[in-house]
C-alpha cells in the first residue's frame, strides 16, 4: 500500500507563511523606525513684552491719526471713502448720532462674526484697533472740539485720505486691525470664486455709489450726487496708497538678476569694484538648452549706474534684470524700523 501526504490547499500554505511574513514585517519596521530622525518638539512663538509694547504704541499713535482725519477732515465735509468709517459717516449724516458709536456699533459684530479665522494675538490687537479709533474719535469731536481743517472738499479728500492712509499703516505696522469691510471680505470669499481683494472692491463701490445716490436725492442736487463718490473715491486711492507706503516703504535697494557666460569674471569685477557680494544661481535656457549661472546681487540705488557699467565693460551682451527692493535684512544694509 502506498501512502502519500495529503495535499495542502493554497490557505493552509498563507496560514503557515503568513507569521512568518508578519514577524518579519515587524522586524524591518522597528528597525528603520529607530533609524528614523526623532520629530522635533512643535515650534511656538514666544512672547516678547517689548515688542508687544511696540505694537501697542503704534496701535495707539495709529488710531490716533485715523481719528484726525475722521474728525478734522472726512466727517465735516460727508466725504465717504469705503468701509466701516464710510458708512458710520453716512448714518452721522442721516441721524446726527455720533460717528465713534456707529463705528462701534457695526465693527464689534463683524469682529466676533470673524473671530473663528483669527489668532489670539491678532484679534486682541485688532478688537483693541477698533476700540481704540472710535475713542479717539469720541474724544476730538465730542471731548475737544477739534475744528474742521478745510471746507474745500478736494482738500478734505486729499490731506483725509491721506492721513487716515498713514494712521491704518501705523496700525498694521503693530499687526493689528481696526475692523471693517475686510473681514465680510474674507467670509464672502470662502463661499464664492470671488477674491478677498475683489470683495473689498465690490463693497467700497457700493458704499461709495450708495452714498453718492442718497446723498444726491437728500440734497435734492445732481451735481451733488455725482461729485460725493468721486471725492470718495479720491480719499479711498489716496489712502490705500499711503498704507502700502508706511507697510513697505520706499524702495531704498535694488536686486539685480545678470545672465551672463563670463560669471567669474563679472563677480571678481563686482566685487573689487562695487564692494558687494554676489551669489550664484543655476539656471537653465529652454530657448538654448543650456545650463548657465546667473548671478544675483543686492546693492543700493546709487550703486545701479556703476553697476551697470562694470558689467557692460566685463559682458556687453550680458542680460541684466533689475528690480525694486523695499527691506533688506542683513550685513551692509540698514533694516527698518
Amino acid at each position: 500500500m502506498v501512502f502519500s501526504h495529503p495535499r495542502t490547499t493554497t490557505q493552509e500554505r498563507f496560514q503557515c507563511i503568513l507569521p512568518h511574513t508578519y514577524h518579519l514585517l515587524t522586524v524591518v519596521s522597528n528597525k528603520v523606525e529607530s533609524n528614523m530622525p526623532k520629530p522635533k518638539k512643535k515650534f511656538k512663538l514666544q512672547l516678547n513684552w517689548k515688542h508687544e509694547l511696540r505694537d501697542a504704541l503704534f496701535i495707539a499713535v495709529g488710531s490716533a491719526i485715523c481719528g484726525v482725519a475722521y474728525t478734522m477732515f472726512l466727517v465735516p465735509l460727508h466725504i465717504v471713502s469705503g468701509g466701516v468709517g464710510g458708512i458710520s459717516i453716512m448714518l452721522n449724516y442721516f441721524t446726527g448720532w455720533p460717528v465713534w458709536l456707529f463705528y462701534v456699533a457695526l465693527n464689534v459684530p463683524i469682529f466676533f462674526i470673524g473671530l473663528r479665522g483669527m489668532g489670539l494675538r491678532y484679534a486682541i490687537k485688532s478688537l483693541a484697533g477698533i476700540l481704540a479709533v472710535s475713542g479717539f474719535i469720541f474724544l476730538f469731536e465730542d471731548i475737544l472740539a477739534f475744528p474742521t481743517a478745510t471746507d474745500n472738499a478736494i482738500l478734505a479728500a486729499i490731506y483725509g485720505g491721506a492721513i487716515l492712509g498713514l494712521g491704518l499703516g501705523i496700525v498694521f505696522r503693530g499687526h493689528g486691525s481696526t475692523g471693517g469691510t475686510d473681514i465680510v471680505a474674507q467670509l464672502f470669499a470662502k463661499h464664492t470664486n470671488v477674491s478677498v481683494g475683489g470683495w473689498i472692491l465690490i463693497l467700497d463701490a457700493v458704499i461709495i455709489g450708495s452714498w453718492g445716490l442718497v446723498y444726491g436725492i437728500s440734497e435734492s442736487s445732481l451735481r451733488i450726487g455725482i461729485e460725493a463718490p468721486l471725492f470718495g473715491v479720491l480719499a479711498l486711492i489716496i489712502s490705500s496708497k499711503v498704507v502700502d507706503l508706511v507697510l513697505e516703504g520706499l524702495s531704498y535697494a535694488r536686486a539685480a538678476h545678470i545672465i551672463t557666460s563670463k560669471p567669474q569674471e563679472i563677480s571678481w569685477a563686482i566685487a573689487l569694484e562695487i564692494r558687494r557680494g554676489v551669489t550664484s544661481l543655476k539656471g537653465h535656457s529652454y530657448f538654448t538648452g543650456k545650463d548657465r549661472e546667473v548671478l544675483y546681487i543686492v546693492l543700493s540705488r546709487k550703486e545701479i549706474s556703476y553697476l551697470k557699467y562694470v558689467v557692460k565693460q566685463v559682458d556687453p551682451d550680458a542680460f541684466v534684470v533689475i528690480s525694486d527692493v523695499y527691506e533688506v535684512l542683513g550685513e551692509g544694509f540698514r533694516p527698518r524700523v
